[in-house]
């Protein structure tokens, strides 16, 4: 293998200097020592450090352009799945544009509409990678109409799922298509896609073409701005031995939103329902590798670490959720606003379960919810956020975050009902800003996190311990942290943060998470080594999530581009 990548580096090489052409890249490492830490319950590795690196390689010349990725899993990071083992290129495709036609033969991401039915994408902190192995094609025959298809396998780690997939997408632009200039612009878009399965399972008739189909809207006029999706996907039964889990009911999603936005004020409210959504590329795998359709979550994307103490996973199986946003800034001059005028960003969000659960049909029952249900509805998730950043100065900005959020921990999390129930979380957040001079800054985070658990009132007769409110365990309670993060600009960083998990019930849980971190950058280079504690929790990204293990230990990183 390395001997073919060395080829293909001399090849590409060779080309740019015959042609004159241009060759870009990117390269990331990044490694891990584990230590053991019983307190912690961090587990050590055998190796002495873990590796995750990847290198990108793309050739351009004229209308064609070609790459390769190399990957290295030697071995993987332990928040990775342990089928990414190993190395090789991974990644390789060849594009060519010729008279309004694109050819894609080889790797390639795809997503079609907002992703409900299909969403082939890569997200390397999340360890996904689904890529698509096969053939795709982009026409665009005139201005107004824009066409695609593609056919291919999807990856799973080192491999491919052994669904087959065909898809096609249309859209079209009525403002391009009339050739009108009106400050009004309508897109309508259609998608399908298929996948192709052979039977694996002889004693069910499953189906071996799953097919989902969507219709979009987007109407755009003045600061307005409207979204409308649709998608129904054919019933698709996992393949289970046991006839009452068997599940034939179809799916179907929508997602609707509307904003509002003009010099200093944006408004937006948006909500959606899913239910039986889960699209696989093996109908057989369970785990994040194999999903190739996505849920886009309905919750505020929390930065700040106690903020993103307990995120919310998007339920594809089932839920209904809705988001309401405002930002508003304060004029300057003014009394609130001050000399640069403040920000204010107010934002809510709900998620709850579906009425009786999703859809649900074989031999010995039947189940449709109601399309619309939130009045006695299992809560999975809520949030009311309030953000203000005010500049006080040319040299001094503050941040200030107050929230509430409520988090269905043992449904989100996967616990038996009753062990740790529902957790309500009220968090404060400070961040200000402070630049010394013109080449060094300062900046410092303080957050604390108050939590209460609540009953679960599903489960009245359990036999429970003697903890607060009756919880068969206790969740993890109170919780603050610090970070002081030290600039030089333009090369070097220097960052210290200690969580503390000071509201524990046990006495041996309240530990000290402490990390630091010391970075330098080169122009398209970065250089980062760290030492420290990080807890056991849960890690998302736009409502996709992964389980993070508890590690103690050193960290590099470093990344480049040319």
């Amino acid at each position: 293998m390395i001997k073919n990548l060395a080829s293909i580096l001399i090849a590409l090489g060779f080309s740019s200097i015959i042609y004159a052409q241009q060759i870009t890249g990117d390269f990331n490492l990044n490694m891990q020592s584990y230590n053991e830490d019983l307190k912690i319950g961090a587990v050590a590795a055998d190796e002495v450090v873990l590796n995750n690196a990847y290198m990108n390689l793309n050739f351009i010349k004229g209308n064609f352009n070609t790459g390769i990725r190399y990957e290295s899993y030697l071995n993987a990071l332990a928040d990775y799945d342990s089928e990414f083992e190993g190395n090789g290129v991974i990644f390789r495709y060849a594009t060519y544009l010729a008279n309004n036609l694109e050819i894609t033969a080889g790797n390639y991401y795809e997503q079609l509409g907002s992703g409900l039915i299909f969403r082939s994408y890569e997200d390397k902190g999340l360890g996904i990678d689904n890529a698509m192995d096969g053939i795709r094609l982009k026409y665009y025959p005139f201005a107004g109409l824009y066409f695609k298809t593609f056919i291919g396998k999807s990856r799973t780690h080192f491999s491919y799922a052994d669904g087959i997939f065909r898809g096609a997408d249309a859209e079209i632009n009525i403002n391009e298509l009339i050739d009108s200039e009106s400050n009004t612009n309508v897109n309508l878009g259609g998608s399908f896609v298929s996948r192709y399965q052979e039977r694996s399972n002889l004693l069910f008739n499953l189906p071996q073409n799953v097919s989902a189909y969507s219709a979009r809207i987007n109407i755009m006029s003045g600061g307005w701005n409207y979204d409308l999706e649709y998608a129904h996907k054919i019933n698709d039964p996992g393949n289970s031995l046991s006839p009452e889990n068997m599940n034939y009911a179809s799916g179907n999603g929508f997602i609707q939103n509307i904003t509002y936005s003009q010099r200093g004020l944006g408004l937006s409210a948006e909500i959606h329902r899913v239910d039986n959504m889960t699209f696989k590329s093996d109908r057989d795998k369970d785990g994040q590798a194999y999903l190739i359709n996505y849920i886009p979550t309905l919750t505020k994307p929390n930065t700040y670490t106690l903020l993103a103490l307990y995120p919310c996973a998007t339920q594809s199986e089932g839920e209904f959720g809705m988001q309401f946003d405002m930002f508003y800034k304060i004029k300057k001059n003014t009394f609130l606003g001050g000399n640069y005028g403040t920000k204010i960003n107010l934002n809510y969000s709900r998620i709850n379960g579906l009425n009786g659960g999703n859809s649900f049909v074989n031999d010995n029952q039947e189940h449709t919810p109601m399309l619309i249900s939130i009045k006695g509805e299992e809560l999975y998730f809520e949030e009311i956020n309030l953000e203000i950043n005010k500049k006080i100065n040319t040299n001094i900005n503050t941040n200030i975050v107050l929230a509430n959020q409520t988090y269905n921990k043992d449904f989100l999390e996967g616990h038996v009902p009753g062990d740790y129930g529902v957790l309500n979380s009220t968090i404060l957040v400070g961040d200000l800003s402070y630049k010394i001079n013109k080449s060094h800054s300062l900046r410092m985070e303080l957050q604390t996190l108050f939590s209460n658990q609540l009953k679960d009132y599903s489960d009245e007769d359990c036999d429970c311990h003697n903890y607060e409110n009756g919880m068969e365990e206790p969740a993890e309670g109170d919780w603050s942290m610090a970070l002081i993060e030290y600039t030089v600009s333009p090369n070097w960083f220097f960052t210290i943060q200690d969580m503390y998990n000071h509201g524990n019930e046990l006495s041996e849980k309240k530990l000290h998470y402490v990390n630091v971190a010391v970075g330098y950058l080169m122009g398209a280079n970065r250089f980062e080594i760290g030492y420290g504690k990080k807890r056991e929790g849960i890690f998302c990204v736009g409502g996709v999530c992964k389980t993070v293990p508890s590690s103690n230990g050193f960290s590099l990183n470093i990344s480049s581009s040319f």
